[in-house]
């Protein structure tokens, strides 16, 4: 009976131990021996009797992976504009990120979600996963991702701003590391790992599921790869002969681009050079009709209907004033299409510079 008592405390012992190892945070200190600039600079100095980094850029941790648990960060106030987050799973150029827009305490977009696949961050498309947070303007604040599964809860300062209910890369492992545009100050960066935990699964279907068995999504395109931007010399003969390949979209019906092709210029914001890919999918029509077609795009279109261009936009950043943000709305805008007897073909040239390059659309 002894030994079956100690065998069992052993049991529980160890598994105590085994759990606290487990979920017990690393911390990585701030000097250059535990981080990679990826790109841009960055200073290693103490500030405010902190190790600190100050960075313009992208740093991520030497040797360490990351695929579920929790990540945090401080981060010194600064009103000037600039960005400071979270990158994780990170494989190649494909990852998550999540950072606060310091400039914008108390505005809607305070902070972000971007999913960057082949180094181009999306946050154009994504309106859903933005929230206004207040920032302390003096001293540190605390960002802190929880990581389970494809899920993810944001805090800042102790506070939960932001769910996001589904991480899009679908990279389930990969690099840990920080993000900042126009330098921040970062300090106490800690993680740890966890199993991942079950959630309560409704039947009640979420909002993305009934958009697509609501209405007459465009799930498919056939789209070809990238081609930089020429404004006179883009036609239809100049793409009608290319190769497509077919590529599915996220439930929504959003086509994000970069997911599937790389940019010729890519990872460098404003500064990237204009591209081009051009999406296309048929439409068989027993008679001659109209349909309407609702669609939005980032950042730039020009819509062919069976080789006739109908229509052409721009939706880009700041293209209708400083703060236009030219996120994705599927019912801004609406063609009426003049459909002939059998297939037609829609054609929709997609050109973009930077924040997102997306497209969606349906045919109601």
């Amino acid at each position: 009976m002894k030994n079956l008592f100690c065998f069992n405390l052993f049991i529980i012992l160890l598994s105590l131990q085994l759990s606290y190892a487990q979920n017990n945070a690393t911390d990585i200190p701030m000097n250059s021996s535990n981080w990679e600039i990826h790109k841009g600079t960055s200073t290693f100095e103490t500030f405010d009797n902190k190790e600190t980094l100050l960075l313009n850029g992208k740093a991520f941790v030497k040797n360490k992976q990351f695929s579920n648990g929790t990540i945090e960060v401080d981060v010194y106030a600064n009103k000037n504009r600039s960005f400071a987050g979270i990158i994780f799973r990170k494989q190649q150029n494909t990852m998550e990120e999540v950072y606060m827009r310091l400039h914008k305490s108390n505005q809607a977009d305070a902070i972000q979600y971007s999913p960057t696949y082949n180094e181009e961050p999306t946050w154009q498309l994504y309106k859903e996963y933005q929230a206004n947070v207040t920032f302390k303007n003096k001293g540190w604040n605390t960002l802190r991702i929880e990581v389970n599964s494809n899920t993810a809860e944001v805090f800042i300062n102790d506070e939960k701003m932001l769910t996001l209910d589904n991480l899009r890369t679908a990279n389930n492992n990969g690099e840990i590391g920080l993000f900042s545009l126009f330098n921040n100050r970062f300090s106490n960066f800690r993680f740890t790992s966890k199993e991942v935990t079950s959630k309560e699964v409704t039947s009640k279907p979420n909002k993305e599921t009934q958009n697509k068995k609501e209405s007459n999504l465009i799930s498919q395109w056939n789209i070809t790869k990238a081609f930089p931007f020429i404004e006179d010399e883009l036609s239809f003969n100049s793409f009608s002969k290319k190769k497509f390949a077919t590529v599915t979209t996220e439930n929504s019906g959003l086509l994000p681009f970069s997911k599937f092709i790389k940019k010729p210029s890519s990872g460098n914001f404003e500064k990237n050079k204009e591209v081009y890919a051009v999406a296309s999918t048929s439409i068989e029509s027993n008679n001659n009709q109209v349909r309407l077609f609702s669609f939005d795009y980032s950042d730039k279109i020009i819509v062919y209907l069976n080789g006739t261009a109908i229509f052409s936009g721009n939706n880009a950043f700041r293209s209708k004033g400083l703060q236009y943000q030219g996120h994705i709305d599927i019912n801004a805008n609406k063609l009426y299409l003049n459909l002939k007897k059998g297939k037609n073909t829609l054609h929709c040239a997609v050109i973009d510079k930077a924040n997102g390059w997306g497209l969606i659309g349906k045919l109601e």
